[in-house]
């Protein structure tokens, strides 16, 4: 069984604002992402992923057609988790590594933008290693997520409406510029890069 308190966020709710409200953020942990372990521990019930780790639920039921809402449950728990880790109002510089693969970090910007922007309807924008150890950017629709693919995330920004609609309404645009330029936490990133 899983609880909020095993993924708590690692920042003050108040603590990315102006970019994003105190009320988003409760909404965001306090409601959706509680509301994605509470559904995935009913689900979960009695099957064979009751007692499993999250990771490996999410790659298990991943290929198993009868546990989609299982997998899109669990994924949500780990994006929504992953995601919160990804943010910080630190001012550190972006790693080395993405600046080198991406030409520039303007480049790296840009790019991330454009995967992001395109995005239709729900899903996420994640910088990726990929099977070849090369740095990507990727999306993926609604729960996917690049675990279950069997890439390494790297970096994510949320693009569900509940992540920016109370403090950006329709400006989806609006809500990536003020997370990349402002709110991405460099030093988890750069753990990620060399785990």
């Amino acid at each position: 069984m899983f609880s909020l308190n095993q993924f708590p966020l690692p920042f003050p709710a108040k603590g990315m604002e102006p970019y994003m409200s105190e009320q988003t953020i409760n909404f965001h942990h306090g409601k959706h992402l509680d509301t994605y372990i509470k559904n995935l521990n009913e689900l979960s019930q009695g099957t064979k992923y009751a007692d499993l780790p999250l990771n490996e639920i999410i790659i298990k039921s991943a290929k198993d057609e009868s546990a989609k809402k299982i997998f899109n449950n669990a994924a949500q728990v780990f994006n929504h988790n992953f995601f919160f880790n990804c943010l910080s109002k630190e001012k550190i510089s972006m790693p080395e590594e993405i600046i080198i693969s991406f030409g520039s970090a303007d480049n790296f910007f840009e790019q991330f933008k454009s995967v992001a922007v395109s995005v239709f309807g729900s899903g996420w924008a994640w910088l990726i290693r990929d099977t070849n150890n090369e740095l990507k950017i990727i999306s993926t629709a609604n729960a996917d997520t690049p675990i279950a693919h069997n890439l390494k995330p790297i970096m994510t920004i949320d693009l569900w409406e509940h992540a920016y609609y109370l403090d950006y309404q329709n400006r989806r645009p609006d809500f990536i510029d003020a997370i990349l330029k402002n709110l991405i936490n460099w030093d988890f990133i750069k753990e990620n890069l060399e785990k």
